[in-house]
């Protein structure tokens, strides 16, 4: 078993998982062109930052993406389609007019493993509060961590609203 630790407090963050429920969720559903997406993002406030654990299963396995999907932040408040199954046109969230890979908003890739993908990582860019009521989106591509406005990831395929946990 892997063990995580932040150097100032020594504090074992699998352990702060395993013994706290988190502060707010994302529940993700797919598109219509992805219905079967489906998956959950945690957000645990600790005194280090934000950690973010997202599982997804049922990610597409025929994209030619290399396995991989951007996963961001985005300033919408919810997960509406078009007919096309196109999700609203938010931006990056992001606290400080960051540009890109640098807003609050960007998240590491996700690796797609048969279509399940996990997660989990500590970031210091937003607190939970900041996020509530915001929408965490996946795209059909990688982010490039290049391009600006969204690392030219493609196509949202799969969106969840960030709802704060009581």
């Amino acid at each position: 078993m892997f063990k995580i630790f932040n150097k100032s407090n020594n504090q074992n963050y699998i352990n702060f998982l395993a013994n706290h429920s988190p502060t707010a969720i994302a529940y993700i559903k797919g598109n219509k062109d992805f219905p079967n997406i489906d998956g959950k993002v945690e957000f645990f406030e600790t005194s280090s930052g934000v950690l973010v654990l997202s599982s997804i299963k049922n990610l597409p396995t025929n994209l030619n993406n290399g396995d991989f999907f951007a996963m961001h932040i985005h300033n919408g408040d919810n997960c509406n389609e078009d007919a096309s199954g196109n999700f609203n046109d938010s931006t990056h969230f992001d606290k400080n007019n960051n540009s890109h890979p640098k807003h609050s908003g960007d998240f590491p890739n996700l690796l797609s493993n048969n279509g399940f993908a996990f997660s989990i990582f500590l970031t210091n860019r937003f607190n939970v509060n900041d996020v509530i009521g915001k929408t965490v989106f996946i795209h059909a591509n990688a982010d490039d961590g290049r391009s600006d406005p969204n690392g030219n990831s493609g196509r949202k395929i799969a969106c969840g609203k960030i709802l704060k946990r009581y």
